[in-house]
């Protein structure tokens, strides 16, 4: 089941390299099948300092990530692993209007699966493990998508 988290930063004004303001609010979707790399995920983009608020939801699969959407939910970037067991849901997210950055991350270098998964409607793809600088720089793209 999936499932929120919120933290909210002590107030200040601009992201921790001083480079400008941060923004308000970060909602950040982890799908992974594996419990330790959701929890992992969700730790790691919770303690960044790149918005006021960063506010985290989990779903084990695909099909929860739909469910979530097809309930109301949006999410500014969805953290979506590439080997699940049921589905992994980006081309079903995408034939629905989810206008989210959708980010694959994968564990394997997937070759012809990681462009057919592009194909699908991924915006990026980035191996295990995810990093701090990683996910800073997939908030920095989203801001220059605005």
């Amino acid at each position: 089941m999936a499932s929120p988290s919120t933290r909210i930063d002590d107030g200040r004004d601009v992201d921790s390299d001083n480079s400008g303001p941060m923004r308000e609010k970060l909602s950040v979707l982890i799908v992974d099948d594996e419990l330790l790399v959701r929890k992992v995920h969700e730790r790691l983009v919770s303690k960044l300092e790149v918005a006021k608020q960063v506010q985290t939801q989990t779903a084990t699969n695909g099909k929860e990530a739909l469910d979530l959407h097809l309930s109301g939910s949006s999410f500014d970037i969805i953290l979506v692993d590439l080997q699940m067991p049921i589905m992994d849901g980006t081309e079903e997210l995408r034939a629905m209007g989810v206008e989210s950055m959708i980010v694959g991350v994968t564990s394997v270098d997937a070759g012809a699966d990681k462009e057919a998964f592009m194909e699908a409607g991924l915006d990026e793809c980035l191996a295990k493990p995810l990093t701090a600088d990683k996910i800073k720089s997939l908030v920095e793209t989203l801001e220059k998508n605005k």
